[in-house]
């Protein structure tokens, strides 16, 4: 891990418990104790909080400030390391937004910081309550012996109906409204437009669907995007493929860069970046970039990538907007149908596996390699999905737009609704089902045993990956036998484009 941010994550029945604890109606300060999961990502380092452990009777004081007793402090510690798991310490102030620390909140992290990490291995971790349900929070790490500094975080997010995030301003400055999104403020407000565009968006799979949702995501003022896909530009690709041309598919380029490409000249933010992953998510690189995101959108169709990010939804509390578009076609009677539908996965909402969204007894005949073997291929029945092929422009344009509106209800919550449910379309009559509100089934495990619990989950979902290696080799061995001319026609081509965008912005 390179350049770690910190970060921490807590799902939303722990956060509504926690505030109703800590934010009282004497408007006094209150503490109390959590268990925490890390969770780290290529950049990352998030603390994801899994257990609250509240005080018993004479453990902690309150009198304007919050104190606590000696024992209250080893009885969370005892609790944390019998769960492997890393210990918090959490408090609240009257005021409102990312709360700063006084001496006494300093001096009662810092004090327990060594016996924190020498109970459980893990550094402490100090969270603030804000009056407005904001936090704020900092890594206490260990950086020489018997001396522990305040890492401050950059992030702090709950997760449940509502994605709600507090930013600390002072690592992740409010952006600054431009003219390029006067209409888009209007719609919801510079507040909410400022912390909308501070999420930090993953997107996997840059096919029809992710092109779609990308160019939304920059057009809207997001500052970070992360692009996550292994696949190359071919020519059967663009008649649905966003920002993709016929050179590209003839220079053999990577996905993600056509698109990571393009869309900066799209972005609306000023301090718009895009990372260009060219990985799976089913690969350790590809799977810790997504780790890095504040939310994820899959736009992939197949069980493993899709078993990831359940996984990753719920083990490491980062919501993923999945949608899928399926069309029924035949040589002689032409389409019969199209459906297309979008619905979010995370803590509180239904997991693509209880949701039917993939077969779990598939995962592993993937992971072995045979969706990618011609043979196998061949013996299944036409209407298998793994050869279903057919779609167009305009319903991937429909799909993205209704992943791209389930972001927006979950973030910007309008009149208090964070929540759709699950959407679904039917192009043929052109009606929609009621939206589908349905939780996971009794025993689920993402929902129960593995919810929040990040690396420590003891499950490894990653792993080699042929077809993505196949794929990154052929475009290494194509682009290496274009002629010279290709590459320096290539290399004229991007230059005059540069240099169109330069002028047009003077």
């Amino acid at each position: 891990m390179t350049d770690s941010s910190f970060s921490v994550a807590i799902r939303g029945e722990i956060d509504d418990a926690l505030l109703a604890h800590l934010i009282r109606a004497d408007h006094q300060e209150d503490l109390c104790f959590a268990t925490w999961y890390p969770s780290n990502g290529h950049q990352r380092k998030t603390a994801l909080l899994h257990e609250l452990i509240l005080p018993q009777s004479g453990e902690r004081h309150v009198h304007g400030n919050a104190s606590f007793e000696a024992r209250y402090f080893e009885r969370a510690a005892v609790e944390a390391a019998k769960l492997g798991a890393g210990l918090a310490l959490l408090h609240s102030h009257p005021g409102p937004g990312w709360q700063d620390m006084s001496a006494d909140d300093i001096r009662a992290e810092q004090e327990h910081a060594a016996a924190a990490k020498g109970a459980t291995g893990l550094p402490l971790i100090g969270l603030t309550a804000g009056n407005d349900r904001s936090w704020s929070a900092r890594f206490w790490e260990k950086t020489a012996p018997s001396k522990y500094e305040r890492r401050w975080c950059s992030t702090v997010r709950a997760v449940g109906s509502q994605l709600r995030v507090t930013f600390n301003d002072s690592l992740i400055p409010p952006p600054v409204a431009s003219e390029s999104l006067r209409r888009t403020i209007s719609a919801w407000g510079a507040a909410k437009q400022a912390n909308l565009a501070r999420i930090r968006v993953g997107i996997v799979g840059a096919g029809s669907v992710g092109s779609i949702i990308a160019e939304a995501l920059a057009r809207t003022g997001f500052e970070h995007i992360t692009l996550i896909d292994f696949d190359t530009v071919e020519e059967l690709n663009l008649d649905r493929l966003l920002h993709a041309y016929p050179r590209d598919a003839r220079m053999a380029r990577a996905k993600v860069q056509v698109l990571g490409k393009t869309i900066k000249r799209s972005a609306t933010a000023s301090g718009f970046t895009v990372e260009m992953i060219e990985r799976s998510i089913v690969e350790e690189e590809g799977f810790r970039a997504a780790l890095d995101c504040d939310v994820l959108f899959s736009c992939v169709d197949r069980p493993w990538p899709r078993s990831v990010l359940n996984y990753i939804a719920y083990t490491h509390l980062i919501p993923v907007i999945d949608g899928g578009i399926l069309v029924t076609a035949s040589n002689t009677k032409g389409l019969h149908a199209a459906d297309w539908r979008a619905h979010i996965a995370g803590p509180g909402r239904r997991c693509l596996e209880c949701g039917e969204q993939y077969d779990p007894g598939l995962v592993s005949i993937e992971r072995d390699g045979y969706f990618d073997d011609p043979r196998y291929i061949e013996g299944l029945p036409d209407d298998h999905f793994i050869k279903r092929n057919e779609n167009v422009f305009a319903f991937s344009m429909s799909t993205a737009s209704f992943e791209m509106l389930q972001l927006l209800m979950m973030v910007l919550a309008p009149l208090g609704v964070a929540d759709a449910g699950a959407q679904m379309y039917h192009f043929v009559p052109g009606l929609f089902d009621r939206p589908n509100f349905d939780l996971c089934k009794p025993r689920c495990p993402f929902s129960s045993l593995l919810l929040s619990r990040g690396d420590s989950s003891g499950i490894t979902v990653t792993g080699a990956h042929a077809a993505a290696e196949r794929c990154r080799a052929d475009r290494s061995r194509r682009q290496a036998e274009l002629p010279w001319r290709a590459h320096l026609i290539d290399w004229l081509q991007e230059k005059l484009n540069a240099l169109a965008v330069h002028w047009g912005e003077l």
